[in-house]
């Protein structure tokens, strides 16, 4: 069907239609640009939550990597930026392929449309023109038929009546016969205006206006089309991205699958294990027999006599978890160099990781020794490419670079050594077990000596000695406890005394009040996380600030104990 023999007299619907879809192609790039920018708004928010979620630059980032949970979160959080990506894709390319093309191809719709308008106006009014004309020339004539009417009438009037003269007669015929003339010149003028009219008026019709028309039409039509192209660009801007959109799902998918509860419970027992054994059997006390206690809390003689002649009863606290609380800051804080604030396992793992990046670096700083001296071979045989001695200064500074970092080694390996002869063996555990056993079985009174480990893992025979003396003179007043850490708390010998320079109230569990230059008995020195260990009396005992103290250690003093 064609506008131009369909539509020859809708000029003005169609010029309301042409602009109508004009409108409505606009509506549509409006739409897709909210679309765009909607995605774009979409992939920047998921940019930011991704980011909000990443795990900071800190500690806690490398202890979250080694669980499998942790390390799902951060691959989901990993695709789901990378998911932003195809967002911001589909919002460039709707901007690229849809709202750019729209807006140029509207300004040559609007400009096309326009020049068909114009052509279509100046058509009729030139139509309309010829049309006034016809309408014209045929009022002349029309006008001129009715003036030589009256003009013959006036004629035969004058002609039948006697009493006008001749010459009346003859005018009045004159002017009869010249309204004649003028009435066949208005006849031929209209006649040939109504047939050129009327020729104009049928290739108005029947060739300019469908000419015209037929344009709009493909105007119109090719807009259609280009917005259904554009709408089918819509959609394949979306199915690009899918394959990449589902390669990111399946990654969380894997991801998510990924996680093992087993290691990551595997993983907990890593991270922390200290590496002490459980505390043994608490020996039963008996207080049927006397029990001799010392003289003076206060007296520094009372030393010698007290570790003789210890209390047989003491407060059973439980350290370890007493210490844990109390040290808590020391943990989250930067601890010392050789990790000496950790548990034995613990520690002997920071030791063998710190090791490991040692010897990552010195193996890094040769490779650059072993380049730069090739360098300086190349150098030497061919001087035109360098100077051999602009080499020596970095030479100079690897090597020294190599020098510390080897002596870090040493340090660090002799720490590590230190932790691994301490730590006990599989045979220690089940030679301190069998002897739990056999204590339980025996009589109270012939409790034997049990070896005590420290809770660095070291052993210190020397107190077994002295347990087996005390066992011997007085059975009852062998009792165990929990000391600090996960061992059996039994009674630590005096290492030393100690005199306080300020006064101390000890509100926190575990600690002690002390009162400004009060003496008392030093049983546990100060390992470097500033609490030293004293007792006041065979009863009470705990733990005192070590600026707080002077100490006086025991020439031979044994028994000084690291605690976690």
């Amino acid at each position: 069907m064609s506008w131009g023999s369909e539509l020859w007299d809708q000029f003005e619907n169609l010029e309301k239609h042409t602009q109508w879809g004009i409108e409505y192609l606009e509506k549509y790039t409006k739409f897709v640009k909210e679309r765009s920018e909607i995605e774009l708004n979409y992939a920047k928010q998921i940019r930011n939550l991704s980011k909000k979620y990443q795990p900071k630059k800190n500690s806690r980032e490398e202890e979250e990597s080694k669980y499998t949970f942790c390390r799902a979160f951060m691959t989901t959080l990993n695709e789901l930026n990378d998911y932003a990506g195809q967002h911001e894709v589909i919002s460039e390319n709707l901007t690229s392929q849809i709202i750019a093309e729209l807006s140029r191809y509207l300004q040559e719709l609007k400009s096309e449309r326009k020049l068909h308008f114009h052509d279509g106006r100046k058509a009729q009014q030139h139509i309309e023109s010829s049309w006034k004309q016809l309408e014209s020339s045929k009022r002349k004539f029309e006008r001129d038929c009715k003036e030589a009417d009256r003009a013959q009438q006036y004629f035969e009037k004058m002609d039948a009546d006697i009493n006008v003269t001749k010459a009346d007669v003859e005018k009045a015929r004159q002017q009869a016969q010249m309204k004649h003339q003028m009435a066949s010149d208005s006849k031929s003028e209209y006649s040939s205006y109504l047939q050129k009219f009327n020729q104009e008026q049928n290739e108005h019709y029947f060739t300019t206006i469908p000419n015209i028309f037929q344009k709009l039409q493909d105007m119109e039509e090719t807009r259609i089309d280009r917005l259904g192209v554009c709408m089918k660009t819509f959609a394949d801007v979306d199915r690009q991205v899918l394959p990449i959109v589902g390669k990111c799902l399946d990654g969380m998918t894997k991801a998510a699958e990924s996680i093992e509860p087993k290691t990551d419970s595997k993983q907990v027992v890593e991270s922390y294990k200290s590496g002490f054994e459980p505390p043994g059997d608490v020996e039963f006390e008996d207080y049927g027999e006397a029990m001799k206690r010392t003289a003076s809390d206060n007296s520094l003689s009372s030393s010698r006599e007290a570790k003789e002649k210890p209390a047989g009863r003491s407060k059973g606290k439980l350290w370890p978890f007493i210490k844990n609380k109390n040290k808590l800051s020391l943990k989250l804080g930067s601890g010392p160099e050789d990790f000496s604030h950790l548990p034995p396992e613990q520690r002997r793992k920071k030791l063998q990781a710190k090791l490991d990046e040692l010897n990552k670096d010195i193996q890094k700083e040769m490779d650059q020794r072993d380049a730069l001296t090739k360098m300086k071979d190349v150098y030497v045989k061919n001087p035109q490419m360098g100077d051999p001695t602009s080499v020596d200064p970095r030479l100079t500074e690897i090597g020294q670079n190599i020098e510390k970092l080897q002596s870090e080694v040493q340090k660090f390996e002799g720490w590590l050594a230190e932790v691994e002869e301490r730590m006990p063996s599989k045979s220690d555990t089940h030679r301190r077990s069998e002897i739990y056993e056999t204590q339980n079985n025996t009589t109270v009174g012939n409790s034997c000596a049990q070896d005590r480990e420290s809770p660095d893992g070291s052993y210190t025979e020397e107190q077994n000695s002295e347990t087996q003396i005390k066992a011997n003179t007085n059975p009852a007043s062998t009792t165990p406890e929990f000391d600090d850490e996960f061992d059996d708390e039994e009674t630590l010998p005096t290492i030393g005394t100690c005199k306080a320079l300020y006064p101390f109230e000890g509100h926190n569990e575990g600690t002690i009040a002390v009162a400004e230059g009060e003496l008392l008995h030093v049983i546990e020195e100060d390992k470097g996380d500033g609490w030293t260990r004293v007792r006041r009396s065979e009863e009470e005992e705990g733990y005192v600030p070590t600026s707080y103290v002077e100490v006086f250690l025991e020439t031979n003093a044994k028994g000084a104990m690291t605690y976690i």
